[in-house]
């Protein structure tokens, strides 16, 4: 059986390991990851920094993937958490962010340091790996416009403000971008983030800024 004539859900995994059915992760898959997962690993392209800035500056955030086979993990992954904590947003606040009051402390965004967290993303999108995918976590809101489904003026000035102290007095300008999920993109709801990548940062800063964090799909 050519790689064509495989089920979607039967793409990427070794034959030994071959399932007699489609896995109840994997039932209710949209259009768009059964395409993503009927790829093979080896046809995949990792977008380059310069695709990833592109990606971003034109807003086609839509268009970062992960990998065919991460994305199986991640969705095999968050079914698990789904049943054993009823959401990913309980687990990530319980388990990842530990955060027991998700109140804000200040009033200002940005100037208490015990409203904002960043980890690694858990799960990366299909990236030249020198590029380093982090989220910022706060427990303000981030203000969206309703008519645009993006951020205001005000709260793009504040991430920007942030960014630019937190991280490009570390790495390079050139070497750090930024942006938040569309509100239709978000895969976890609740909890306001947004995303920061970096190309070949040091290791140092990175295990600084995340207080030696590991992602969850280094360990599982």
């Amino acid at each position: 059986m050519t790689v064509e004539e495989l089920p979607f859900w039967l793409v990427n995994v070794p034959r030994e390991d071959w399932p007699s059915k489609c896995p109840d992760f994997l039932i209710n898959a949209n259009a768009k990851d059964r395409g993503i997962l009927s790829t093979p690993d080896a046809q995949y392209h990792r977008l380059t920094w310069p695709e990833v800035q592109e990606t971003i500056k034109t807003n086609r955030i839509d268009l970062l993937q992960r990998v065919p086979s991460d994305l199986r993990r991640y969705m095999s992954y968050n079914a698990k958490i789904k049943s054993e904590y009823g959401s990913v947003m309980e687990f990530v606040v319980k388990e990842r962010l530990q955060w027991t009051d998700l109140t804000p402390k200040a009033l200002v965004p940005f100037s208490a340091p015990d409203d904002i967290k960043t980890l690694y993303n858990d799960w990366p999108y299909g990236l030249d790996e020198k590029i380093v995918h982090l989220v910022v976590w706060t427990k303000f809101d981030l203000k969206d416009d309703p008519a645009t489904d993006d951020l205001t003026t005000q709260a793009r000035r504040e991430i920007d403000d942030y960014v630019n102290e937190t991280f490009c007095k570390r790495v390079s300008p050139e070497n750090v971008i930024w942006f938040k999920n569309w509100k239709s993109l978000k895969s976890i709801h609740s909890v306001e983030h947004f995303h920061v990548m970096l190309y070949n940062p040091d290791t140092s800063f990175i295990s600084e800024i995340t207080n030696g964090d590991v992602p969850l799909s280094n360990k599982v």
